[in-house]
């Protein structure tokens, strides 16, 4: 088994199955020393023809790739699609589509909420994956023969996968489903970290606003520097250090001295810079301190509405087959209950079981026990 390395295999490839219905696509990356994916391998089925392309060939031209990626009568197919749909995203600047996600598509059809791709190779093709290459360094080479036999099964089992999950889809009417979660799936927004955001994936505990407002800039300057360098944030600072920092704001470069976990060996410029940005928070006005909505106990009537509105999650997607997490969670009912928006009511969330709970917390519908059956149904008041 060999990869492809050149312009011309690439190229064939390429034309030879871009004339099918679909193509099934997976990646294997590295991150764990840059702040970008590094892509190493690049994996592809369809039309009867399956291969290994080697982006880290020199001189490897993957526009042929890229123009397949954006051929309208070409389903591209993936599994847990975010990470590969990040990384065309980065590398062309454009977002595959259209695009057919089976772990998606496998919740919809009642198989969890989050399948592996292992158990759906095993429940749907009826194979086994050898997994001990799993933790391949991917960016090695030579790459081996059972190496390349494991990131080439990835594509090739999922063509079968597809087909089943496709046809059990429109058998069952919920196209409409999985075209709404690939609209979220494929909106350029999530592909778009904004640096002024990077402090909201930080655990920051009840810090108040003003410190927030620091975390805010140390966080903004660190995924800016990260970015740059090609690193990851922790190189630049960690996790816990930035949060230490915001909670201390250091004003002095002895101050930052006495902080645990300050490298002793800070550059000058990393010191003036986390400085700098405490500044700059402390000079803002408290109207322009980030807020963080805080978690207050709910009304009695919307405590008292939750057991009935779970319950009502439970029944609907029992008749659905589906998983309750996939249509609502716990954040989503409490939303419902103090009549918020929330994911849940909108789209096939809301057809299946939106418009349901709106109705139970006006009175019009009932949940009761059926005597014969000993279940729970809905009942039309």
């Amino acid at each position: 088994m060999t990869p492809i390395t050149s312009e011309a295999e690439l190229k064939k490839f390429c034309a030879a199955v871009e004339g099918g219905h679909y193509i099934t696509v997976d990646t294997e990356f590295l991150r764990d020393k840059t702040y970008f994916p590094k892509l190493c391998l690049l994996q592809i089925a369809g039309q009867g023809e399956a291969a290994i392309i080697d982006p880290l060939a020199p001189g490897l031209d993957l526009k042929p790739v890229f123009a397949l990626m954006q051929k309208k009568s070409l389903t591209k197919v993936f599994h847990a699609a975010r990470q590969d749909i990040e990384i065309f995203h980065l590398l062309s600047g454009h977002i595959p589509a259209p695009i057919f996600d089976t772990q998606i598509a496998a919740a919809v059809c009642g198989y969890g909420e989050s399948a592996s791709y292992e158990s759906l190779v095993n429940k749907i093709a009826g194979a086994e994956i050898d997994k001990s290459s799993r933790f391949t360094d991917w960016s090695a080479r030579p790459l081996s023969e059972k190496q390349l036999k494991y990131a080439l099964s990835d594509v090739t089992h999922l063509c079968t996968i597809y087909e089943d999950l496709k046809n059990k889809i429109e058998a069952m009417g919920r196209m409409g489903w999985i075209m709404e979660e690939h609209a979220r799936l494929t909106d350029p927004a999530i592909y778009n970290a904004d640096p002024n955001d990077a402090w909201k994936r930080l655990r920051f505990g009840n810090m108040r606003p003003k410190h927030l407002a620091a975390l805010r800039e140390l966080a903004r300057w660190r995924e800016t520097e990260a970015r740059k360098a090609d690193v990851p944030r922790g190189r630049i600072v960690k996790d816990e250090t930035l949060v230490e920092l915001a909670a201390a704001l250091p004003r002095k470069e002895n101050d930052l001295s006495r902080m645990r976990g300050m490298d002793r060996h800070l550059s000058g410029a990393k010191v003036a810079a986390i400085l700098q940005c405490v500044e700059a928070a402390l000079a803002l006005p408290p109207a322009d301190y980030p807020q963080v909505p805080r978690h207050h106990r709910p009304p009695e009537n919307v405590t008292a509405a939750l057991p009935m509105l779970q319950m009502l999650l439970k029944v609907t997607a029992d008749a659905e087959g589906i998983a309750a997490s996939i249509i609502a969670g716990k954040d989503d009912l409490e939303a419902i209950a103090l009549k918020q928006d929330t994911p849940a009511m909108h789209g096939w969330r809301y057809d299946i079981f939106g418009q349901k709970a709106e109705a139970l917390l006006e009175g019009k519908l009932k949940l009761s026990l059926d005597a014969t059956t000993g279940k729970v149904v809905i009942e039309e008041i």
